[in-house]
């Protein structure tokens, strides 16, 4: 299984960007996946999750209400809409993935088993 994480750029403050992960080598809706970043000098951080199907998701409050993640296992790829964007959301943007066929959503890095290879977000004027 390989993960593709793509989209990232420089926006200005209250812009939107959408990165998206591509998963490669097994189809993606066998699969739970999730949206973590870095920024420097930080440890890595949750950002949202989506269940196998889609039909859950959950997001770390600081994105509520501003940060979309959605699917199209027909296209294997997740997506990560940002809208209103701040600076303290500069960070790069990773994609994972766990074997899952459950509802379930997953929050901890351990959890997942497959990263992609991270995206640079950079929110500034």
């Amino acid at each position: 299984v390989q993960l593709q994480a793509s989209g990232g750029g420089l926006v200005q403050p209250g812009g939107s960007l959408r990165v998206f992960c591509v998963l490669s080598g097994r189809t993606v809706n066998d699969y739970a996946m999730g949206w973590f970043r870095q920024a420097p000098g930080k440890e890595r951080e949750f950002v949202a999750a989506i269940s196998w199907s889609g039909g859950n998701t959950y997001y770390v409050d600081s994105v509520k209400g501003r940060f979309t993640i959605s699917r199209d296992n027909a296209k294997n790829t997740v997506y990560l809409q940002m809208n209103s964007l701040k600076a303290e959301d500069t960070a790069v943007y990773y994609c994972a993935a766990r074997p899952s066929a459950l509802p379930t959503l997953f929050r901890q890095s351990y959890e997942y088993d497959y990263w992609g290879q991270g995206t640079q977000v950079t929110v500034s004027s």
